[in-house]
């Protein structure tokens, strides 16, 4: 508002007397000011007060001498002279035709018709006139302003632009307001007074009379202005008025500028309020206005970025004018800038300056924080706001972005800024002069990053970014690059993939080559106790991203040993990227980098260095004192061997395709690790540990399930609950400890000892799993001498109870432990001992045991808890051996020996269908074959095995398949078992004419019978049979022919349909039993296998014709 230059305006300093009724601050001021006061302070002496305090009483009389001598207070007590009531109600008149007559200018009530101007009628007019003439006025305004929609209009007001009557038509305008406040609203009459000139001066005035109005004119200036006020002339007016208001009372400056943020209204008067205030102390490290913008843009309300932004845009389209609040802020911007730039220097003389140091002044300690906050406040003003940098602010810009901080932790975050600046705005270069200080820039980053992690005593540098970046550059991943810098610079920022071509060349040729930066990551330190408390870019991630890439394989670089120290360098809370760095480390173990260079993988760790890792572990005290590394290093290592194991076995297809066989880690090494008791620790520690723990479960559960049963975690739930606890707290430090012999000798001594026994059994109860550990070997080696007679019961339930706390933390190797002390005597005296993979492969070891043992419940629960355990151990074990041989031998052997071309592969078993199929390949004494198929119901499942056991080349195992196959046959008659059974069938048939005589004998003399079932169960294979035992019988005869042609008129019979095998396809029930021919009763059948194979086949043919028989009655 140009128009109220040179007008007086209240300072801040009478306006806070006013505000406060300050009396001797009011006697304080000028002439000049106090008269721009009078209307409030001419009422407040005149006007009934309602504080009748004696203080006030002294005041009043203060401010009466103070009105005494000034003689525009006669005019004022003229104007408060005059009866308001009736003046209000011509006003509401005035105002009722006004809305009848639809706003036009016809009569008025308030004013008849003038003779004069306004401003002479003004002048010659008494009190009562003037305030009627200011009214009229005034309401012609208001109701313009309500019927304008919001567009805005300035209304020539003679009565408002006078400067003579300035003051007099303000004394009548607040009084008018004062008397009237129903009438004129202090909110409509402010946001009437915009469209008058002078009226800001006004506005300052009316409020300056009603102090406490301020907030409230304010807020409603501000409710009812515009999103964008730099756009029209009503907003500049209306921005400049609300400033004016703040210069009177800049203590309230930042709250007016906070409801301009919260209505998203008016931004350029954010702006200049921030102009505008002078903070008390200068030595704050970052501006007002550096705050005010930044907040705006990179705060968490998006409403508020996209208003602001669109600020900057809109102010962006005009032309460049001084008196725009966005080229105010811009040039304070740069001032501030230019103020903490190390010295004046131009990219046109860096040339001159060769690479020096001398060239450069450092960047100075306390201007870092200041200048961190430049870079990311343009960053959001360029990337977010869209504003296009002159080429002054772009020149500076790099100026600073190139400074070289001191060392410390600000330092390092400023070149961290710096540098995703220079990556998200590339085209801040754009000379080859610039271009060549950038590349000089980078080059001292590299070569002063470890000083800079030295001196300034952080774990996360910007070497590190620099490396990744450079990572990032050579596999091409571009939007990685983008999200890294928005990452850092922490903001949204779009950058084109396109626009990093520039930076792309001299990251990949000039500065970081793929063989430098995989050279140097390995010989980066390990992040000593990396945690997810250690925040930035770390080495782990530059490793991370080049195991992706395979550069350390394709540049023949080993990284093994830096991924083992770091994962012994690991603490709790867990950090984000270690878990994905142990799975992308084992593919690159397992999987080549490419086909053509199968030998390019990783080497794995070794199991020295995987046992060094968890010594001491499972020792007196949980092994607290003895331990090198921590519980997350242990776990981290354990993750790793568990998910090798996993992904070996899930690759055994590609594996064998490329003909690769990476080494599998020993049964030895997973029997040293004390898995149970690390899941434990590792139980209490989830919220520490992330996704850790949970990731170790799943392992377990799909390769130890042995490790995971249910009645373990409730045993453990008992061991790890409130009363173990309290019963712990009973042991007191002093408390007696016995001694591993002492235990010993009280166990050999019973029963006499038995009391003595159970004092030691009890004490141990009350110790934790832990420090139970070194008592286990005693516990187990002594539970043969439980088995002798006059044993109390109590002492045997409280070595179960024992067992099972031990079973919390060292299963495997206490099962191994048990089984070995329940032996035989034989078995003992012979010294056998079992291991965790005899026992794995043959669960049923465990049963034979000491025979005493069945006999004794708590030794029982014992070994029926550890057959438990090895089954399940067993099925994993065989789940393993098949998933790994399954692809080798179908990519070696086709299935087409024995008939069984085209047997689809058996199907996913589950653990009824594993041990059934365990049971089934073992075999078992055929007397036993009666009672399983009718006794086990899930016995029909073995279906799906028999032909897997008829393709096996043990000839036991293949007549076990037919004789279990005969008993289920005749126990389902099913389609499959049919299916099953012509396969059998057919596979006897396609043996007859492979094995030798020896063998054939052997073979047939067991399977012939179960022909008899087959039949019984299905008839449609009566010609099958009939033809088999046919051609059995004529290999026979074949055999025996050069022998006794009359051996017996049976095999005569059978030579006789050799020769005329037409006859041989007669059903066989046309034969009778009395048409077949007879063995002689006294003839002996002699020791000759073909002959004692052909009474078989008689008598196979005559149990046929004997069921069929039965059948038919």
């Amino acid at each position: 508002m140009a128009d109220s230059v040179g007008l007086q305006f209240v300072s801040p300093y009478a306006f806070e007397a006013m505000q406060k009724v300050d009396v001797v601050r009011l006697a304080a001021l000028s002439d000049l000011e106090l008269r721009l006061l009078l209307p409030c302070l001419v009422r407040m002496a005149l006007c009934a007060p309602a504080d009748q305090s004696q203080a006030w009483t002294q005041d009043k009389k203060l401010i009466l001498r103070l009105l005494s001598g000034v003689e525009a207070v006669n005019s004022i007590v003229a104007l408060l002279s005059v009866d308001f009531h009736a003046l209000e109600q011509d006003a509401r008149k005035e105002q009722q035709l006004r809305h009848k007559t639809g706003g036009a200018n016809g009569e008025s009530i308030l004013v008849s018709q003038l003779q004069h101007g306004l401003t002479l009628e003004f002048e010659h007019s008494d009190p009562l006139r003037r305030l009627r003439l200011a009214l009229s006025e005034l309401l012609a305004i208001m109701n313009k302003v309500a019927d304008s929609n919001g567009e805005y209009f300035l209304k020539s007001s003679e009565l408002f632009e006078s400067p003579v009557y300035l003051e007099e038509v303000a004394d009548v305008l607040c009084i008018l307001q004062a008397e009237l406040p129903s009438l004129l609203p202090i909110v409509d009459v402010a946001e009437a007074l915009l469209h008058v000139r002078n009226g800001d001066w006004f506005l300052c005035l009316l409020v300056a009379n009603v102090p406490d109005s301020f907030n409230e004119v304010c807020r409603g200036l501000i409710k009812s202005g515009e999103r964008q006020d730099e756009e029209s002339a009503g907003g500049r007016r209306r921005t400049e008025a609300l400033r004016q208001l703040c210069q009177m009372n800049p203590s309230q400056a930042l709250n007016i500028r906070a409801m301009v943020v919260e209505e998203c209204h008016l931004p350029g008067l954010g702006v200049a309020l921030t102009l505008d205030y002078k903070p008390d102390s200068g030595d704050e490290a970052v501006s007002p206005l550096v705050s005010f913008v930044s907040g705006l843009l990179l705060g968490t309300n998006s409403k508020v970025r996209t208003w602001f932004s669109m600020f900057i845009r809109n102010g962006q389209q005009r032309k460049r004018e001084s008196s725009s609040v966005l080229w105010q802020m811009r040039r304070q911007l740069l001032l501030e800038l230019v103020a903490i730039l190390p010295r004046s220097r131009s990219t046109h003389d860096s040339e001159a300056d060769g690479e020096s140091s001398s060239g450069y002044s450092g960047l100075r300690e306390e201007h870092v924080v200041k200048a961190s906050a430049l870079l990311r406040l343009y960053c959001a003003l360029m990337g977010i706001a869209g504003l296009r940098p002159t080429d002054e602010e772009a020149e500076q810009l790099l100026q600073l972005m190139t400074s070289r901080p001191p060392a410390t932790p600000a330092g390092v975050r400023f070149v961290s800024l710096s540098f995703c600046k220079l990556l998200a705005f590339p085209t801040l270069v754009s000379t080859p002069e610039q271009e060549q200080l950038m590349v000089m820039w980078l080059s001292w980053m590299i070569k002063e990053e470890e000083y800079f992690e030295s001196a300034a005593g952080v774990s996360a540098s910007f070497g590190e970014m620099l490396l990744l970046v450079a990572m990032y550059f050579h596999s091409n991943q571009l939007s990685a690059i983008i999200e890294l810098v928005c990452s850092t610079l922490g903001m949204k920022i779009a950058i084109k993939p396109s626009s990093l071509s520039k930076m792309k060349t001299i990251f990949t040729q000039e500065i970081f080559t793929e063989q430098v930066v995989t050279a140097h990551a390995v010989r980066v330190p390990v992040t000593n106790n990396l945690s997810a408390n250690i925040t930035g870019f770390l080495p782990i991630h530059c490793i991370y991203q080049l195991l992706r890439s395979r550069a350390f394989t394709k540049h023949k670089v080993s990284i093994k040993d830096w991924i083992f120290r770091q994962l012994c360098e690991s603490s709790t809370p867990l950090h984000t990227q270690l878990l994905p760095l142990i799975d992308v480390y084992i593919n690159s173990i397992l999987t080549p980098a490419s086909k053509a260079n199968p030998e390019a993988t990783n080497q794995p760790i070794t199991e020295q260095e995987i046992l060094s890792v968890f010594q001491g572990v499972t020792g007196g005290n949980g092994g607290r004192g003895l331990q090198r590394y921590s519980i997350t290093a242990q776990l981290l290592i354990l993750y790793y061997v568990l998910s090798y194991e996993e992904a070996l076995l899930a690759n055994t297809k590609t594996l064998a395709q490329m003909q690769r066989k990476p080494k599998s880690y020993s049964a030895s090494l997973m029997d040293q690790i004390p898995i149970k008791h690390l899941i434990r620790q590792a139980q209490g520690l989830q919220k520490e540990l992330g996704g850790l723990h949970s990731a170790l479960l799943r392992l377990l559960a799909t390769n130890y399930p042995h490790l995971c049963m249910v009645e373990d975690w409730l045993c453990e739930e008992e061991v790890t609950g409130t009363l173990p606890l309290l019963r712990r707290m009973l042991l007191s430090s002093t408390a007696r400890k016995y001694s591993h012999s002492q235990l010993q000798e009280a166990f050999q001594k019973l029963p006499a000892s038995g009391p003595r026994l159970m004092e030691m059994l009890e004490h141990l109860t009350l110790l934790s799993p832990s420090d139970l550990i070194p008592y286990a070997e005693v516990l187990t080696a002594s539970m043969g001498l439980l088995l002798e007679e006059g044993v109390p019961r109590r002492i045997l339930q409280t070595l179960n109870k024992l067992w099972m706390v031990l079973n919390t933390v060292m299963p495997r190797r206490l099962w191994v432990m048990t089984v070995n002390a329940l032996q035989p005597p034989a078995k003992l005296l012979r010294q056998q001992r079992y291991t965790q993979n005899d026992l794995t492969v043959d669960p049923l070891i465990v049963l034979r045991c000491d025979r005493r043992v069945f006999r004794c419940p708590p030794l029982m629960d014992i070994t029926l808890h550890v057959l438990n355990g090895y089954l399940l151990a067993s099925k994993a074990y065989l789940n393993a051996h098949l998933k790994e041989t399954a692809d080798l031998e179908r990519q070696t052997q086709p299935v087409s020996n024995l008939g069984l071309t085209g047997q689809p592969d058996a199907p996913d078993v589950t653990r009824e269908e594993l041990k059934n199929a365990l049971l089934a390949a073992q075999g078992y004494p055929q007397a036993l074959l009666p009672l399983t198929v009718a006794g086990i119901p899930s016995m029909h499942i073995c279906l799906d095995f028999i032909p897997e056991l008829l393709a096996q080349p043990q000839q036991e195992k293949q007549i076990f398949a037919i004789q279990l196959l005969s008993r289920l046959c005749t126990q389902y008659a099913l389609p499959k078992s049919l299916s099953v059974a012509r396969l059998a069938v057919s596979v006897m048939g396609t043996l007859l004419t492979v094995l030798t005589r020896s063998k054939r004998f052997s073979f047939f003399k067991h399977t012939l019978p179960c022909l008899v079932s087959f039949c019984q169960a299905f008839p449609p294979l009566y010609d099958d049979i009939a033809t088999l035992l046919v051609q059995v019988g004529q290999v026979c005869a074949s055999d025996v022919a050069n022998k006794a042609r009359d051996i017996d008129p049976f095999i005569a019979r059978l030579q006789y349909l050799k020769g005329k095998p037409q006859e041989a396809a007669l059903p066989v029930v046309a034969l009778s039993k009395s048409s077949l021919p007879k063995k002689p009763s006294d003839e002996p059948i002699g020791a000759d296998p073909d002959t004692q194979l052909c009474y078989c086949i008689e008598a196979t043919f005559m149990d046929i014709i004997h069921g069929s028989l039965q059948a038919e009655h």
